[in-house]
């Protein structure tokens, strides 16, 4: 647990000395939960973004975007139920007054038994070897089987008390479990209560005349809403989707674990309208589309799970959510449901207007199914960030800090050095600069030795780096390092466009999924 520690100390650490992640306001002592992506931070989040986009809507001929309003009608949010039952348990340490959500102690608490099945699996595969079957070891270890019981009896217990409004139950879950505070480390629980976490506002100019608002706590009302200005004005044909990306806000009371849980973030949605009875078929297959996205980036198999909701949301008939290692331990990243019909029904009966669409094929109109894949954009910036961060030991015993962000987010594709700061190469190093950055983010970097330029922009992230030196002059070569390998090679400075290019294209790393 301290190594985890240590080491998500390091990618918040490293998140701020380059540029990446800082605390909003940060010099007035900065916001619990709130924070602004720096010069780079805002081109990964960007870059992300658009990732994402580009496999969502661009590359598929039946999904379109949107882009709706923060400020809704506030009777949007009693149709939606977050009004009545948008709630979190929240349970106080009455030593060290800190509040808690409950279900999150219980979730950790199967974390740390999660952890002696990772301890018992590195034993198991140091003493086999080669012929170590994991499969078949976490199926019939006696140790770890017990210890799986133990996490599929917790959480259950826990989905069912929560399904059933029964908070005196995950209370006496988490004395009976001994959970303790983690400040105090006493088990003086209060009871667990619930909290909404919708934040209000108010539209108008007077108090008298004000109506009362909520910032939206999800983008998929949205979508909702506009279901049918969508499918008419597009000419929409059943199965379709609907996407769009941006800020949401909640009220966490335990916000936590840096960009991870926030107060206001964003997101990436997709509301997908089906017929009625064909949702578990398109359920599933979007499980298997996004997880391949997530694939396409780069970090092994081993990173991703998925995870089967317990207790289902009231809109729900199938839930599930694609679970990433990050290093505080597996936490969701994406959460892919099956909505049935409940957000478009809820909507007519609310606002009185028919959300209906006319299946040509059917010959009859229906209220569509909706299948949703719903990512945090900040959590996946996180998750990326978070792996690709590592501390490398070189042969000759030193070590080097690089950030092996995959290339196609990397906020900079290439830094541009001259070997030294006279005889005319920093003008062809501009040169260079000048003719790439109308295809890529480029920088030019000409402070301390050329080596330590190299390190600067490894811990930066940079897949390249492209140095110009007195060679160039004579015969218009550069050499370019690549970040991961450290392998350098000389190219003539009209192939160096194309290299890049291929490294960075969207295509090539999104046909990974076709």
């Amino acid at each position: 647990m301290a190594k985890q520690e240590d080491i998500f100390k390091k990618v918040v650490a490293h998140a701020k000395e380059y540029g990446y992640v800082f605390q909003s306001s940060e010099i007035y002592d900065g916001l619990s939960a709130v924070y602004d992506y720096g010069q780079n931070g805002a081109e990964l989040k960007k870059n992300i973004r658009d990732y994402w986009w580009k496999a969502m809507v661009q590359l598929h001929e039946n999904i379109v975007g949107i882009d709706a309003a923060i400020f809704m009608h506030p009777t949007t949010w009693k149709a939606s139920g977050h009004v009545d039952a948008f709630n979190d348990p929240l349970i106080d340490n009455k030593d060290s007054k800190k509040r808690y959500r409950a279900d999150v102690l219980v979730e950790d608490h199967c974390a740390k038994i999660e952890g002696k099945i990772e301890k018992e699996v590195k034993k198991a595969a140091k003493r086999f070897g080669d012929a170590f079957d994991k499969d078949q070891f976490l199926a019939t270890n006696p140790r770890v089987v017990k210890y799986q019981e133990q996490i599929d009896g917790i959480l259950k217990r826990l989905g069912k008390s929560l399904e059933n409004e029964d908070l005196a139950d995950v209370k006496a879950l988490i004395e009976e479990l001994g959970i303790v505070c983690p400040i105090s480390g006493s088990k003086n629980w209060t009871d667990v209560k619930q909290f909404n976490l919708m934040f209000g506002t108010k539209l108008g100019a007077s108090a008298d005349s004000a109506m009362d608002l909520y910032l939206r706590p999800e983008t998929a009302q949205g979508i909702f809403v506009n279901f049918l200005n969508v499918q008419k004005t597009g000419r929409m044909k059943i199965p379709f989707g609907i996407a769009q990306t941006g800020k949401a806000f909640r009220n966490e009371i335990v916000a936590r674990q840096f960009v991870f849980r926030m107060r206001e973030f964003e997101q990436m949605e997709m509301q997908f309208f089906v017929r009625p009875g064909s949702q578990k078929e398109w359920y599933e297959k979007w499980k298997e589309t996004r997880l391949k996205w997530h694939l396409s980036l780069g970090f092994g198999a081993d990173n991703y799970r998925f995870h089967d909701h317990e207790k289902l949301a009231h809109y729900a008939d199938a839930a599930a959510d694609i679970e990433f290692k990050f290093p505080f331990g597996f936490k969701e990243l994406e959460g892919i449901h099956s909505r049935t019909d409940f957000d478009l029904s809820s909507h007519e009966k609310f606002s009185g207007k028919k959300l209906q669409y006319f299946d040509p094929e059917l010959n009859e109109s229906y209220v569509p199914y909706v299948v949703e894949t719903s990512i945090g954009l900040d959590r996946m910036f996180l998750a990326i960030f978070s792996k690709a961060l590592q501390e490398e030991e070189l042969e000759n015993g030193s070590t080097r800090t690089v950030l092996k962000l995959p290339a196609v987010l990397a906020p900079t594709k290439a830094a541009v050095l001259p070997l030294v700061k006279k005889d005319g190469l920093p003008d062809l190093a501009h040169k260079i600069i000048e003719d790439l950055r109308w295809d890529f983010n480029v920088i030019y970097d000409e402070k301390d030795a050329v080596g330590r330029r190299y390190r600067r922009q490894d811990a930066n992230g940079t897949p390249f780096c492209i140095t110009v030196d007195h060679q160039s002059l004579e015969d218009n070569t550069v050499t370019i390092r690549h970040r991961d390998t450290m392998a350098q090679e000389r190219v003539a400075i009209d192939a160096v466009r194309a290299m890049i290019k291929e490294a960075v294209d969207i295509r090539n790393w999104l046909q990974k999924i076709q």
